[in-house]
């Protein structure tokens, strides 16, 4: 299969449960990248833009941590669910389509069929990296178990996954989520 975006050096596909920290993370590599080097793209962008087109919704409303996301975000599931029962490569494709940066980070990887679609796209430059905290620190960040949503496979896909490239925990501790990215900043800088 020939990939549709440009040729990556490096794609790190980022997983984790709501409110661990995969934005965060993402977003402060990205901006010690650089937006030319380094581009974030998430899964779920495509996914709200199409749900809001079929279901006559407010995309932007959609992407951002509001009441009106949570209120939609189990019928979402569903029905992305459906989409990537006919086509586990949908979303996937979409969000690769027209990438020239060198390094993409993909902040919402959630399920196995993601992951084998970069590694087949893409190969040996493919890394996953699971961001994990504490469900205190979850909570002190606003999670709240959501039944049909925490317990759904768009959280839980990859909870037996087995060995992740890499893993950062963001319990909390600045300094040590500080140490962690700048071991994976300098993995990432070697591939430039």
């Amino acid at each position: 299969m020939a990939p549709l975006g440009g040729a990556p050096r490096l794609v790190l596909l980022f997983s984790g449960k709501r409110k661990s920290g995969k934005d965060f993370v993402t977003e402060a590599l990205q901006s010690r990248l650089g937006g030319n080097i380094c581009a974030v793209l998430r899964l779920s962008g495509p996914l709200k833009e199409q749900y809001a087109r079929e279901h006559g919704l407010d995309f932007q409303r959609l992407l951002d941590a509001s009441t009106y996301k949570e209120a939609y975000r189990r019928d979402m599931i569903c029905w992305g669910e459906e989409k990537r029962c006919a086509d586990p490569g949908f979303f996937c494709r979409k969000i690769v389509e027209g990438v020239s940066q060198p390094i993409w980070l993909v902040s919402d990887t959630r399920r196995v069929s993601d992951i084998q679609w970069f590694q087949e796209a893409y190969g040996p430059v493919t890394q996953t990296v699971r961001v994990v905290a504490s469900e205190q620190s979850r909570q002190q960040r606003g999670w709240v178990f959501t039944p049909g949503v925490d317990d759904a496979e768009s959280e839980c896909g990859l909870d037996n996954f087995g060995n992740f490239d890499w893993v950062i925990e963001n319990h909390g501790d600045e300094q040590s989520l500080e140490d962690q990215l700048e071991n994976l900043l300098e993995f990432i800088r070697a591939t430039l």
